[in-house]
Protein backbone atom coordinates (compact mmCIF):
# COMPACT_ATOMS: atom_id res chain seq x y z
CA UNK A 1 0.00 0.00 0.00
CA UNK A 2 2.43 2.61 1.22
CA UNK A 3 4.59 1.44 -2.94
CA UNK A 4 1.36 2.13 -4.56
CA UNK A 5 0.58 5.77 -2.41
CA UNK A 6 4.63 6.63 -3.00
CA UNK A 7 4.23 5.97 -6.65
CA UNK A 8 0.90 8.05 -7.13
CA UNK A 9 2.24 10.85 -5.45
CA UNK A 10 5.17 10.90 -7.31
CA UNK A 11 2.81 10.79 -10.92
CA UNK A 12 1.26 13.69 -9.18
CA UNK A 13 4.39 16.03 -8.52
CA UNK A 14 5.43 14.70 -12.30
CA UNK A 15 2.33 15.94 -13.68
CA UNK A 16 2.31 19.28 -11.92
CA UNK A 17 5.81 19.86 -12.91
CA UNK A 18 4.77 19.71 -16.55
CA UNK A 19 1.91 21.51 -16.38
CA UNK A 20 4.19 24.58 -14.31
CA UNK A 21 3.38 27.77 -15.85
CA UNK A 22 6.47 29.75 -17.26
CA UNK A 23 6.59 31.95 -14.64
CA UNK A 24 7.23 29.64 -12.33
CA UNK A 25 9.84 27.23 -14.48
CA UNK A 26 11.42 31.26 -14.97
CA UNK A 27 12.35 31.30 -11.51
CA UNK A 28 12.99 27.59 -10.63
CA UNK A 29 15.46 27.56 -13.46
CA UNK A 30 17.03 30.96 -12.34
CA UNK A 31 17.31 29.46 -9.11
CA UNK A 32 19.18 26.28 -10.55
CA UNK A 33 21.82 28.56 -12.05
CA UNK A 34 20.28 28.51 -15.54
CA UNK A 35 19.24 32.51 -16.33
CA UNK A 36 19.83 32.29 -19.93
CA UNK A 37 17.33 29.03 -19.87
CA UNK A 38 14.99 30.92 -17.50
CA UNK A 39 15.21 33.95 -19.88
CA UNK A 40 14.11 31.63 -22.63
CA UNK A 41 10.19 30.62 -20.44
CA UNK A 42 9.38 33.62 -20.70
CA UNK A 43 10.33 35.19 -24.11
CA UNK A 44 6.81 35.15 -24.84
CA UNK A 45 5.59 37.45 -22.41
CA UNK A 46 7.84 40.20 -23.20
CA UNK A 47 6.22 41.75 -26.32
CA UNK A 48 3.17 43.64 -24.03
CA UNK A 49 4.32 42.80 -20.37
CA UNK A 50 6.62 45.51 -18.44
CA UNK A 51 7.75 42.95 -16.13
CA UNK A 52 8.28 40.85 -18.20
CA UNK A 53 10.69 42.63 -19.87
CA UNK A 54 12.53 44.03 -16.87
CA UNK A 55 12.53 40.10 -15.54
CA UNK A 56 14.36 39.20 -19.13
CA UNK A 57 16.72 41.82 -19.15
CA UNK A 58 17.48 40.88 -15.70
CA UNK A 59 18.19 37.12 -16.62
CA UNK A 60 19.89 38.71 -19.81
CA UNK A 61 22.47 40.22 -17.55
CA UNK A 62 23.08 36.73 -15.31
CA UNK A 63 23.54 35.47 -18.18
CA UNK A 64 26.62 37.32 -18.91
CA UNK A 65 24.68 38.47 -22.33
CA UNK A 66 25.09 42.42 -21.69
CA UNK A 67 24.67 43.71 -25.01
CA UNK A 68 21.24 41.86 -24.98
CA UNK A 69 20.31 42.98 -21.63
CA UNK A 70 20.71 46.32 -22.16
CA UNK A 71 19.08 46.11 -25.01
CA UNK A 72 15.65 44.81 -23.10
CA UNK A 73 16.28 47.41 -20.47
CA UNK A 74 16.04 50.14 -22.80
CA UNK A 75 12.86 48.83 -24.59
CA UNK A 76 11.14 48.55 -21.46
CA UNK A 77 12.50 52.57 -20.80
CA UNK A 78 10.76 53.18 -23.80
CA UNK A 79 7.20 51.27 -23.14
CA UNK A 80 7.47 53.32 -19.38
CA UNK A 81 9.47 56.66 -19.64
CA UNK A 82 8.46 57.08 -16.12
CA UNK A 83 10.23 53.82 -14.86
CA UNK A 84 12.89 53.85 -12.21
CA UNK A 85 13.63 50.28 -12.74
CA UNK A 86 14.35 50.09 -16.44
CA UNK A 87 16.68 52.78 -16.51
CA UNK A 88 18.43 51.88 -12.92
CA UNK A 89 18.59 48.24 -14.40
CA UNK A 90 20.42 49.45 -17.64
CA UNK A 91 23.14 50.69 -15.20
CA UNK A 92 24.22 46.93 -14.72
CA UNK A 93 24.86 45.62 -18.30
CA UNK A 94 26.83 49.19 -19.14
CA UNK A 95 29.32 48.93 -16.14
CA UNK A 96 29.76 45.40 -16.53
CA UNK A 97 31.21 46.30 -19.90
CA UNK A 98 33.15 49.32 -18.92
CA UNK A 99 31.14 51.87 -20.35
CA UNK A 100 31.83 53.67 -17.01
CA UNK A 101 30.51 57.30 -18.96
CA UNK A 102 27.43 55.51 -20.67
CA UNK A 103 26.80 53.91 -17.13
CA UNK A 104 26.70 57.40 -15.05
CA UNK A 105 25.24 59.20 -17.85
CA UNK A 106 22.19 56.64 -17.18
CA UNK A 107 22.37 57.01 -13.00
CA UNK A 108 22.70 61.09 -13.25
CA UNK A 109 19.19 61.30 -15.67
CA UNK A 110 17.63 58.95 -12.84
CA UNK A 111 18.99 61.00 -9.76
CA UNK A 112 17.44 64.04 -11.97
CA UNK A 113 14.28 62.42 -11.73
CA UNK A 114 14.29 60.99 -8.16
CA UNK A 115 16.66 63.25 -6.31
CA UNK A 116 18.43 61.36 -3.47
CA UNK A 117 17.92 57.60 -4.91
CA UNK A 118 19.88 55.20 -3.56
CA UNK A 119 20.67 52.84 -6.09
CA UNK A 120 21.82 55.27 -8.37
CA UNK A 121 24.42 57.21 -5.78
CA UNK A 122 25.30 53.98 -5.03
CA UNK A 123 26.00 53.03 -8.77
CA UNK A 124 27.87 56.31 -8.86
CA UNK A 125 30.02 55.76 -6.58
CA UNK A 126 31.22 52.19 -8.24
CA UNK A 127 31.64 54.18 -11.17
CA UNK A 128 34.01 56.70 -9.58
CA UNK A 129 35.75 54.19 -7.86
CA UNK A 130 36.31 52.20 -10.92
CA UNK A 131 37.45 55.48 -12.91
CA UNK A 132 39.77 55.90 -9.68
CA UNK A 133 37.77 59.63 -9.44
CA UNK A 134 37.93 59.90 -5.87
CA UNK A 135 37.43 63.23 -5.02
CA UNK A 136 33.72 62.90 -6.96
CA UNK A 137 33.75 59.60 -5.58
CA UNK A 138 34.01 61.15 -2.17
CA UNK A 139 31.58 63.71 -2.69
CA UNK A 140 28.87 61.23 -4.10
CA UNK A 141 29.54 58.83 -0.99
CA UNK A 142 29.28 61.74 1.13
CA UNK A 143 25.80 63.02 -0.26
CA UNK A 144 24.66 59.38 0.36
CA UNK A 145 25.65 59.41 3.83
CA UNK A 146 23.89 62.67 4.52
CA UNK A 147 20.71 61.36 3.01
CA UNK A 148 21.29 57.77 4.66
CA UNK A 149 22.92 57.98 7.53
CA UNK A 150 22.81 54.33 9.23
CA UNK A 151 24.00 52.95 5.70
CA UNK A 152 27.19 51.57 6.46
CA UNK A 153 28.23 51.14 2.64
CA UNK A 154 27.93 55.11 2.41
CA UNK A 155 30.13 55.09 4.77
CA UNK A 156 32.88 52.97 3.85
CA UNK A 157 32.72 54.44 -0.09
CA UNK A 158 33.42 57.81 1.53
CA UNK A 159 36.05 56.52 3.61
CA UNK A 160 37.99 54.75 0.95
CA UNK A 161 37.43 57.92 -1.12
CA UNK A 162 38.63 59.95 1.52
CA UNK A 163 41.55 57.67 1.90
CA UNK A 164 42.45 57.98 -2.06
CA UNK A 165 42.08 61.77 -2.33
CA UNK A 166 45.27 62.16 0.75
CA UNK A 167 42.28 63.18 3.55
CA UNK A 168 42.89 60.75 6.33
CA UNK A 169 41.26 62.58 8.86
CA UNK A 170 38.02 62.46 7.12
CA UNK A 171 38.50 58.88 6.04
CA UNK A 172 39.16 58.33 9.83
CA UNK A 173 35.99 59.95 10.61
CA UNK A 174 33.85 58.01 8.14
CA UNK A 175 35.44 54.46 8.75
CA UNK A 176 34.96 55.40 12.93
CA UNK A 177 31.00 56.33 11.57
CA UNK A 178 31.32 52.40 10.11
CA UNK A 179 32.45 50.79 12.74
CA UNK A 180 29.45 52.21 14.82
CA UNK A 181 27.41 50.62 12.68
CA UNK A 182 28.78 47.59 11.65
CA UNK A 183 31.15 46.59 14.93
CA UNK A 184 34.41 44.88 13.90
CA UNK A 185 34.24 45.63 10.27
CA UNK A 186 37.28 44.66 8.57
CA UNK A 187 37.76 47.65 6.09
CA UNK A 188 37.21 50.03 8.84
CA UNK A 189 39.45 48.44 11.63
CA UNK A 190 42.16 47.70 9.01
CA UNK A 191 42.51 51.20 8.28
CA UNK A 192 42.04 52.58 11.36
CA UNK A 193 44.37 50.20 12.43
CA UNK A 194 47.58 51.83 10.68
CA UNK A 195 46.57 55.00 12.13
Amino acid sequence: MRKLLLLFLVSLSLTAAAQTDPWSESYRLEFLGKPLDAALKIEGQVRNNEFAQLRHAWLLYAAGRFDESAAGYRRAQQANPNSLEAPLGLTLPLMAQWKWKEAADVARAVQRKSPGNYTAGLRLVVIFEALKQWQPMAEEAARLAELYPSDATAWVYLGRGEAASGNAGKAAEAYRRVLQIVPGHLEATAYLGRK
